[in-house]
C-alpha cells in the first residue's frame, strides 16, 4: 500500500495545476483560482529554510494573482509541526477531507450498461459537468485547461436519464491506482443510484487500465457522499485539510 506521501504525489498528477513552482520542498500550484488543490502550497519534502523566510517568498506570489495563500496539509506527508506554526501566523483551518481507498481485488466491478466512458474530454461532458456543478464563466474557462494537463491515463464518465446527462465523473489511473474525481449528480436525480453507477463505471475502467486500488477524496461535511462511498466499500486511509490566509478567492 502506498504511503500518504506517495498517494499525494499521484493525486497531484491526477489534478494538475496550470503553473507550478518548486521551492525548498514545497510545491506551489496556481490555476487562476479554480479549486483549492490546484491553487495551494503542498509542503511534501524536507525543507532547509526558515518558515518565515519561506512565507516571505511564497505569499507575494499568491497575492500578486489575487489569490489567498492556502496550504494543503496531509497526515503522514506534511511536516507534523507545520500545522501549529501556520495557525500561530493567522492561517485558519478549512475543508477537512477524508482520503479513502478501495481494494479492487475484493470485488468484480462490471461496467454499468448506462454509463458512457470516453477517453477524451468532449464538449458534451464539459457542458454537463458545468451545468451540474453550477460553474460560473471563469471556472468554466479554466477547467478544460486543467483537464488538458492530465498526463496519466484518464477517462470521462457520464450517465443520462430523460434525455439529458444527470451524472458525471472523471477517473485517472497511475501506478496501479485509479482516482475518482468530479463525481456529481443532478440534485433532481439524487437518491436513485446514478452516482453509484458512475463510480462503478470508473472502477471498471480503472481495472481494465491496470488499477488494483481505487482512491477518492471526500469532505467530512458531506454525509451523503460519505455514506455512498462506505456502501461501496471505501475506507479512510488518512486525512488532509487546508490552512488559509485571506487575500483573494478560489472557486470550489
Amino acid at each position: 500500500m502506498l504511503t500518504p506521501l506517495a498517494l499525494e504525489e499521484i493525486s497531484l498528477n491526477a489534478w494538475p495545476a496550470l503553473q507550478t513552482v518548486v521551492y525548498d520542498g514545497w510545491l506551489l500550484r496556481f490555476a487562476e483560482g479554480y479549486t483549492r488543490r490546484a491553487n495551494s502550497i503542498n509542503p511534501l519534502y524536507p525543507a532547509t529554510r526558515d518558515l518565515d523566510a519561506k512565507l516571505a517568498f511564497c505569499e507575494p506570489l499568491y497575492h500578486a494573482r489575487g489569490l489567498p495563500v492556502i496550504f494543503k496539509l496531509a497526515e503522514g506527508a506534511a511536516p507534523p509541526d507545520l500545522d501549529a506554526a501556520l495557525a500561530e501566523r493567522g492561517y485558519d483551518a478549512d475543508a477537512h477531507t477524508s482520503v479513502q481507498r478501495l481494494d479492487l481485488a475484493r470485488a468484480v466491478h462490471a461496467m454499468p450498461p448506462d454509463v458512457e466512458i470516453t477517453p477524451e474530454l468532449t464538449p458534451g461532458w464539459l457542458d454537463a459537468f458545468t451545468r451540474l456543478s453550477d460553474l460560473s464563466a471563469h471556472p468554466r474557462a479554466v477547467l478544460p485547461r486543467i483537464l488538458a494537463n492530465i498526463v496519466p491515463a484518464h477517462a470521462y464518465a457520464s450517465l443520462s436519464a430523460d434525455g439529458r446527462v444527470v451524472a458525471t465523473g472523471l477517473g485517472v489511473a497511475q501506478a496501479g491506482y485509479v482516482g475518482l474525481y468530479d463525481i456529481v449528480t443532478d440534485p433532481a436525480y439524487r437518491g436513485r443510484g446514478f452516482g453509484g453507477q458512475i463510480v462503478a463505471g470508473l472502477l471498471a475502467w480503472g481495472g481494465t487500465n491496470g488499477a488494483t486500488t481505487a482512491y477518492l477524496q471526500v469532505m467530512l461535511n458531506n454525509p451523503p457522499a460519505l455514506r455512498l462511498y462506505a456502501r461501496l466499500g471505501f475506507a479512510e486511509s488518512y486525512r488532509y485539510w487546508y490552512r488559509v490566509r485571506s487575500g483573494g478567492q478560489v472557486d470550489k
